[in-house]
């Protein structure tokens, strides 16, 4: 799968700021694979959701807060929508910030027309501290994760199935990193992992699934590891506290995560309720968190947003829910970019 950065201005003549261009599929998908450069779907969530461009995030240019969403977006963009217009009129915008702009003629029924692929998995768009490069977080299923960062792609917990979902990592890019935080069938995946294992893949993972898969680099609670050319990491507790759930994660066995790439800090929970060891995020300057509420294996709703006012990241993602309702969840946290995606 051709690894995509893009903001898709998409459809119509181009008319106007010399810094939109409207480009037709193949230079588009040229575009598209450029190092930091933005693919934006600039459409409905609901039209994004049925299905949109590999890796492109979504930013309905009808929305009442299109223009503050944007404003810190600079660079090279490229964007698209349905048929043109309403991607012209946000390639416009992108333009008098400065952006260069690329748009796809046509849009998505151009795309598609020419048999180029679409996806449903969400991505969100974050811009690392030190140097605004991209981190590219994609939303596959349940706890399963897809980073991306400087040509380096990250997964946690590749699963292949669960649900009735399905990834086809066939479709995936080779992972240069894997991160399991136990053993559990929704978490460990031996098929998947080898589908997305090259030879210079590194995987790590708790104890207890470097036994049973016979390889791999063993991380305990409170162990930290550099990680070249990204960042570091540090895995930490997630275990069970309420009385009769202690036997699903017992403290000490499996991992959480803070993946830390290049200054964006990342806290990735994993199966865990809200222990006291989350006290010590407090002051860690938390950018996106994902807390798992999964009753009675995980938190419940309250259990994560006491967890969250603890923690106090930027951006919170909801994950690990399967059909516990998180609707209630963003009202619960003023102050806190609560995003809820397809982690059932």
């Amino acid at each position: 799968m051709t690894m995509f950065a893009a903001l898709f201005c998409g459809c119509g003549n181009g008319q106007g700021n010399g810094n939109v261009k409207t480009v037709a599929v193949e230079e588009f998908a040229e575009i598209m694979a450029r190092s930091n450069v933005r693919l934006v779907d600039v459409r409905t969530p609901k039209e994004y959701a049925e299905g949109h461009i590999t890796r492109a995030e979504n930013i309905d240019v009808k929305a009442t807060d299109f223009a503050e969403r944007i404003k810190n977006i600079d660079g090279t963009v490229a964007v698209y929508c349905r048929g043109g217009r309403r991607s012209l009129a946000a390639a416009e915008q992108f333009a008098k910030q400065g952006c260069t702009v690329y748009n796809l003629d046509g849009g998505i029924l151009a795309w598609q027309k020419a048999g180029k692929p679409t996806t449903t998995v969400e991505t969100d768009i974050f811009v690392t501290h030190m140097d605004d490069d991209l981190v590219k977080i994609h939303a596959l299923l349940h706890a399963s994760i897809c980073i991306e960062y400087d040509g380096r792609v990250i997964y946690v917990d590749p699963v292949t199935q669960l649900r009735g979902h399905t990834i086809d990592y066939t479709t995936m890019p080779k992972a240069d990193l894997i991160l399991v935080s136990h053993e559990h069938f929704d978490h460990y995946d031996t098929a998947a992992i080898r589908q997305l294992t090259k030879e210079s893949t590194q995987l790590i993972m708790n104890q207890r699934c470097v036994e049973l898969y016979g390889s791999g680099t063993a991380m305990r609670n409170g162990d930290k590891q550099r990680l070249p050319g990204v960042g570091a990491l540090e895995a930490v507790p997630a275990y069970n506290t309420t009385e009769g759930r202690q036997q699903f994660h017992p403290k000490g066995r499996d991992n959480g995560y803070i993946l830390i790439v290049n200054g964006l800090r990342i806290y990735i929970a994993g199966d865990t309720e809200d222990i006291p060891e989350m006290a010590d995020l407090s002051d860690a300057d938390i950018d996106v968190a994902f807390l798992p509420c999964n009753q009675p294996y995980t938190m419940t709703p309250e259990q994560l947003v006491r967890a969250a006012k603890i923690i106090r990241p930027k951006v919170l993602f909801p994950y690990h829910y399967g059909e516990t309702d998180v609707s209630g969840i963003p009202a619960q946290l003023p102050g806190i970019d609560v995003r809820i995606r397809h982690y059932e």
